[in-house]
């Protein structure tokens, strides 16, 4: 007998699956596109965390999270065999203007408390941070080390072949049984829509492109509103754009190029690197803009977690366990903000 059911192999899915997995129970994963179908099979991979100023549960919760990145990536990594390209090599970031640096300065001084001295947050000159850097206008860059980076079709592969080692396969079609956990993104939040006849989420179009650019370890930057993210496997991943409205959910278009066109004009040394792949995809949003965790609006007795929009991979060990404390030990341990009510 199975104890718990995820339905979707998207990162939430997953990550539940394997934490679950890993305190005993005996799970199966239900999804019948596969594992990193939908928006978890991109490109980009930035685990950025959140400006560390008016602080609130969301930006704590997601703390912790990237925190607990390296020991959840290192243990599913160690358990399959696969890498999942983590590195926390940090991020930097040009600074534009004058009004600009000065709030950069009042968040490092927050981030010294609010980071607990596990990351920092720092004003450094460009002269600092390397040759990798993009121009900035006031000669200053924020240089974080809490950002990392993870490759999302490689991560997802790393927690199948993890799960398939605890005896947990990835199946297309099976039964309900045990706990049942909807972790179907797009599809789940269409579901709520269509019953309670309003928006409770949406999906949001992303574009993205990967080239054929080896930065080694060098940090990920964020310039002119694009993530640059150097890869392990020596690719580099930039993106992503953000579009309510959208006609064909996986094209890819002028705004791509756009997107390509920044990222070269804030990093010359990228002009002529090879584009070797472009990918769209569709990021489930819930209405509160946080994850949507809890008991499901409208499966009585099961649970939802969905919502994971651009943060989905950086949420997802703290996702994960607060979950599995919900499903098997009864114990809620999820933030207000983030339970469905928020977005009802």
């Amino acid at each position: 007998m199975v104890d718990v059911t995820v339905r979707g192999a998207g990162i939430f899915g997953l990550s539940i699956a394997w934490t679950c997995a890993r305190r005993g129970a005996k799970v199966q994963v239900v999804d019948p596109f596969g594992p990193g179908a939908g928006s978890s099979g991109g490109l980009v991979g930035a685990l950025a965390p959140h400006v560390p100023e008016n602080w609130n549960a969301k930006k704590a919760f997601q703390f912790q999270s990237l925190i607990m990145a390296e020991p959840f990536w290192t243990q599913v990594e160690s358990t399959g065999g696969v890498s999942a390209g983590y590195g926390r090599l940090g991020r930097i970031q040009p600074i534009p203007d004058q009004h600009t640096l000065n709030l950069a300065r009042q968040r490092q001084i927050s981030a010294e408390e609010l980071w607990q001295g596990r990351a920092e947050w720092r004003v450094i000159e460009i002269a600092q941070a390397g040759s990798w850097c993009p121009p900035s206008p006031t000669g200053y860059v924020i240089h974080d080390t809490l950002t990392a980076r993870i490759h999302p079709r490689r991560a997802c592969a790393a927690l199948v072949a993890a799960l398939s080692v605890m005896g947990v396969g990835i199946l297309t079609k099976a039964p309900d049984q045990g706990r049942v956990v909807h972790a179907t993104g797009l599809a789940g939040l269409q579901e709520l829509n269509e019953a309670f006849g309003k928006t409770v989420g949406n999906g949001v179009k992303g574009q993205a492109a990967l080239l054929r650019f080896d930065a080694g370890v060098a940090p990920q930057l964020f310039a002119d509103t694009v993530h640059m993210v150097p890869h392990a496997d020596g690719t580099l991943a930039i993106g992503s754009t953000s579009e309510r409205d959208y006609d064909d959910p996986t094209s890819t278009d002028s705004a791509l190029d756009d997107v390509i066109e920044r990222a070269t004009r804030a990093v010359p040394v990228l002009h002529g690197a090879e584009v070797i792949e472009r990918w769209a995809g569709v990021r489930p949003r819930s209405k509160s803009r946080a994850p949507m965790l809890g008991a499901h609006p409208l499966h009585q007795g099961q649970f939802i977690a969905n919502g994971g929009f651009k943060i989905g991979f950086g949420m997802a060990p703290k996702v994960a366990d607060v979950m599995a404390d919900l499903i098997l030990e009864d114990r809620d341990t999820i933030p207000k903000d983030f339970r469905p009510d928020a977005s009802l």
